[in-house]
């Protein structure tokens, strides 16, 4: 048996859908976005999805420009850029681990969960559409 892995066989991915809790002592959140890492294939993304009118129904009186900053920030980590600072020098995965660790912010990250996939930009693609639009 070969250890050699085809590019067509499904590789562990994992994922956290990234939420804004506009009022924390209400308990409400909505996904704005999700965080996919496949190590296997150095895979690390981000997309979101801000449905503005959507949250300010939650909080009419929520900084939308805070949450857009912060949203920001998630994706310059993500990409690893210039833009992310000292994070820029660290691996996908421990990035993918900053991301994702729990945080008491306006957005914060869900629960981490792992699957299966070929195609982990396609996986982030159709997380987003099942998780925050």
């Amino acid at each position: 048996m070969s250890n050699i892995r085809s590019p067509e066989d499904p590789t562990v991915f994992e994922y956290a859908a990234l939420r804004v809790v506009p009022r924390v002592e209400r308990g409400e959140v909505m996904n704005v976005g999700v965080v996919v890492y496949c190590r296997a294939l150095d895979y690390l993304g981000c997309r979101t999805h801000l449905d503005e009118r959507r949250l300010l129904a939650l909080d009419p009186a929520l900084d939308l420009a805070g949450v857009r900053a912060a949203l920001k920030a998630v994706d310059a980590v993500c990409c690893g850029g210039e833009r992310a600072g000292q994070a820029a020098a660290e691996s996908p995965g421990t990035r993918f681990r900053w991301l994702t660790a729990p945080r008491s912010t306006i957005v914060q990250p869900g629960p981490v969960h792992a699957g299966l996939t070929e195609n982990p930009k396609a996986e982030l693609d159709r997380l987003l559409q099942l998780l925050a639009m």
